[in-house]
């Protein structure tokens, strides 16, 4: 018989490691959130093309493009996708990529939980994802409004294959194809490590060590402020894109 009841939390159930394959947020988790903000020191985040904005309004992917109908508004859902993809943005300008390599990026970052099955462990979804987004980028590349190409193609997917690979994980053949997308994979590695917010324990929050960006610290302020405001907003009745995009505005990311 299950222990667990309708109204824990996601922090209680980390807590009592009985956290569910299927994890949606809830107040008490998004209290525990805030109460928890860390101190930080860094300052205003970079500002966004126009470009880079227009990208963000698209990154809100179809419910279709999920392989698993439960993960759409789960914590590996649209909500962390969109977030992902505006951090992933906001990395791009520190590092002075251009345009078409900023489009790969964000690209890459709202599709790359797509073929998650569910919200723990789920080894290799980085790699079904990957496969998906070759197969599908006919698709795919027009709905951000970005002409594909097989270069940026390969790039994207690599950079998707790796994401939930830890460094020190991989293989030789990870290393040869982490090379020719390094900067890429670096920097989704990174977007989706801010986020990381969202998570209901603290060691599981957003850790420098794990990633290759000078950038890094210097947004974990925003990337705070969007998983608290997105995530009330959602829990206000907004749908998942609403709240994101909300959160972006109030941050003053985008408009």
């Amino acid at each position: 018989m299950s222990t667990t009841s309708p109204a824990d939390s996601l922090v209680e159930l980390a807590a009592r490691k009985q956290l569910p394959h299927h994890q949606y947020t809830d107040p008490a988790t998004v209290r525990w959130i805030t109460a928890n903000r860390p101190v930080f020191s860094d300052g205003p985040p970079p500002r966004l093309r126009k470009t880079s904005q227009s990208l963000l309004s698209r990154s809100a992917i179809p419910a279709g493009w999920l392989a698993e109908a439960k993960c759409l508004d789960s914590l590996h859902g649209i909500r962390h996708a969109m977030r992902t993809a505006a951090l992933a943005a906001l990395l791009a300008e520190s590092a002075g990529l251009s345009e078409d390599d900023t489009a790969t990026l964000v690209l890459a970052a709202a599709v790359h939980d797509c073929r998650r099955l569910h919200d723990k462990d789920d080894r290799g979804h980085g790699a079904r994802a990957a496969i998906w987004l070759t197969d599908n980028a006919d698709t795919v590349w027009p709905h951000f409004g970005v002409m594909a190409t097989p270069s940026r193609i390969a790039t994207a997917a690599t950079a998707v294959r790796l994401h939930d690979v830890p460094y020190d994980a991989f293989t030789e053949d990870d290393q040869a194809d982490h090379t020719r997308a390094e900067v890429i994979c670096d920097l989704l590695k990174a977007a989706d490590a801010l986020d990381r917010y969202r998570l209901p324990k603290l060691s599981w929050w957003p850790d420098p060590a794990q990633v290759r960006s000078d950038a890094f610290n210097g947004l974990r302020t925003t990337a705070f402020e969007l998983v608290v405001r997105s995530e009330t907003a959602w829990l206000a009745g907004a749908s998942c894109a609403e709240a994101v995009l909300a959160g972006l505005a109030d941050l003053g990311l985008t408009g």
